[in-house]
């Protein structure tokens, strides 16, 4: 039985590339680290050699460590260069110096919180010019399990919201905002802008995936998870006023009781389905009548992208 800490065989036709210096069977001049061929015998295990044969007809023998697949190949010191970037990555701490927003979200933004509720923060942050240009680049969101804390790059926020991401656009709307720089100021001032019939799209990708959820339990378990369905019921009331009236619900008092009902586990499952088959076709009713435009205002958040990250030009 092969070794499984080996590395797998390589089949005969795979194009290799030489790590070292060889000489060719039957001998002549050594052949140069660098040079490419193609398998043409691979061994039966990882400990036997390859015949190789290389671009101008000639043949070499070499073991498995001494070849790289072409497709997989890297310059020599590539290796240094990408352990130099991770080391020279930028620290957390510094990105978190930069956020320019800082929101709360969940439970408690939508008005169903209880005692004991966590707190879900989220935002973005924008780094200094020459970080965000730097050959070793920002992280596109830093996370801390711990607090319930995650913040977004600005530039991939904005990405996210173009795409009527949900998680994204409730962070825009939250009525719970604990810091907002001036530049934040001016992406709430424009967060219409990432209103479009792509919300239908997503909302009901987010709501299929949901439903899923329930289905699985349903065949699995003939139970539905409380928070699942829930969120799907949350998820439609969001889409179906955003679809109508061009902004994006985060507080649903109106619903309270009726989501906590659900939540808790107290109302069940049919009545909850007859809610969702309900909703589902108000949903589609806006879609059909709405006025959001076809597409976000891509120039609109170009623009504001572009003048945020000037700003930070030192």
């Amino acid at each position: 039985m092969q070794d499984r800490t080996l590395p797998p065989i390589l089949s005969a036709g795979t194009t290799v590339v030489l790590r070292l210096p060889l000489t060719p069977v039957g001998g002549g001049e050594r052949v140069q680290a660098g040079s490419v061929g193609t398998i043409v015998r691979a061994p039966l295990d990882a400990t036997h050699t390859y015949r190789v044969r290389l671009v101008d007809g000639g043949e070499v023998t070499v073991k498995r460590d001494g070849i790289e697949v072409l497709r997989h190949f890297h310059a020599p010191g590539a290796e240094d260069v990408a352990a130099d970037a991770a080391a020279r990555s930028v620290p957390e701490t510094m990105l978190r110096d930069h956020v320019i927003y800082r929101c709360v979200i969940g439970s408690r933004a939508y008005g169903l919180d209880r005692e004991g509720s966590d707190v879900d923060r989220r935002g973005c942050y924008l780094p200094p010019a020459d970080v965000q240009w730097s050959l070793f680049g920002v992280p596109e969101q830093i996370e801390d399990h711990r607090t319930q804390e995650c913040y977004w790059e600005l530039g991939k926020l904005v990405l996210l919201a173009l795409k009527a991401n949900p998680n994204v656009l409730e962070v825009l709307w939250t009525p719970l905002v604990e810091h907002s720089s001036p530049v934040a100021e001016e992406l709430l001032g424009i967060r219409s802008a990432f209103l479009s019939k792509l919300v239908y799209v997503t909302y009901n990708g987010y709501v299929l995936s949901q439903f899923r959820k329930i289905e699985t339990d349903l065949r699995l378990h003939k139970t539905v998870k409380p928070k699942h369905a829930m969120h799907l019921i949350r998820l439609l009331l969001s889409g179906i006023t955003a679809m109508r009236e061009g902004h994006v619900p985060v507080r649903v008092e109106e619903h309270r009781d009726r989501l906590l009902a659900i939540r808790d586990g107290e109302m069940p499952w049919p009545e909850v389905n007859e809610w969702r088959r309900s909703l589902h076709r108000e949903f589609d009713a806006a879609f059909a009548a709405t006025a959001l435009p076809e597409r976000p205002d891509y120039e609109a958040a170009d623009r504001f992208l572009v003048g945020a990250r000037r700003s930070m030009v030192r």
